[in-house]
């Protein structure tokens, strides 16, 4: 059976808006001729020009944090606790302690493109997409959300386009088994800067980070800064998200893929 990959994940890059200023990553690009001197200082005696056309490595230095570019936040990221709801509470578990089998499973795609940016999706929202598509969630699949901040990646705008997930429908997609759930916007939660907005008007505090907070009733992660959704099909894929190993972190960076088997 022919087998399709599609990849969600958006490339590492500097020098585009797709974080908020202080969060954008630094590139520094060494060529082969800018290394050469270093792989000769390995070896005594080597001279750069006996080295192959006078070329060393090519490398890259960065400055970024584990949540830049596509990554897969864990449970400490949304708070110290997890599973209030499920065991009277735990420490929550860093990137390195995530369940790899929450990471390769049938995905589902929400498509809330036609939502405002800074609309927070309900619970009603996603049974009424569920059923749009025809889909019976299932424990440990991986719900991804389709915004209209997807095709905004690397303009000014962008961490400020597409909706966000609320505390009740992530909870909605939790109490359901999903572990992993997605987004090609900046945050699973609607933009700040519509939530500082509803936070000036009404001074409650639970309106922030709504939707990462219910991670402290059952702890689930969530992939951000995804990309292509809008190619995939409702459901009938599979997603592979394995994080990257960081010790006590986080986040880990993912190289998000989509399987079709056609």
């Amino acid at each position: 059976m022919p087998r399709r990959f599609i990849d969600i994940s958006v490339p590492l890059e500097a020098d585009i808006a797709s974080d908020p200023p202080g969060y954008t990553p630094e590139i520094d690009y060494l060529d082969h001729k800018q290394t050469a001197s270093a792989v000769a200082s390995f070896f005594p005696g080597l001279e750069v020009d006996q080295l192959p056309d006078g070329e060393g490595w090519a490398i890259e230095w960065l400055k970024l944090t584990t949540h830049t570019g596509t990554h897969l936040d864990a449970p400490y990221h949304h708070h110290s606790t997890m599973n209030r709801a499920l065991n009277g509470g735990e420490p929550a578990w860093t990137i390195d302690r995530v369940p790899l089998d929450w990471c390769f499973n049938p995905g589902v795609k929400l498509d809330f493109c036609a939502f405002d940016d800074g609309y927070v999706a309900t619970a009603a929202d996603v049974e009424a997409e569920l059923a749009r598509i025809g889909h019976d969630l299932q424990p440990l699949d991986i719900v991804l959300v389709n915004t209209a901040a997807g095709a905004a990646y690397g303009r000014d705008d962008y961490v400020s386009k597409g909706c966000g997930m609320g505390r009740e429908a992530t909870l909605y997609l939790l109490e359901r088994g999903v572990r992993v759930t997605g987004t090609d916007a900046w945050s699973w939660d609607a933009p700040f800067v519509h939530t500082r907005r509803r936070f000036e008007q009404t001074h409650d505090p639970s309106l922030i980070w709504e939707g990462h907070r219910a991670s402290m009733e059952i702890g689930y992660c969530h992939i951000e800064k995804l990309a292509n959704l809008e190619t995939l099909p409702d459901h009938g894929f599979t997603v592979c998200c394995f994080p990257f190993k960081i010790k006590k972190g986080s986040a880990g960076f993912t190289r998000a893929v989509a399987i079709i088997d056609d």
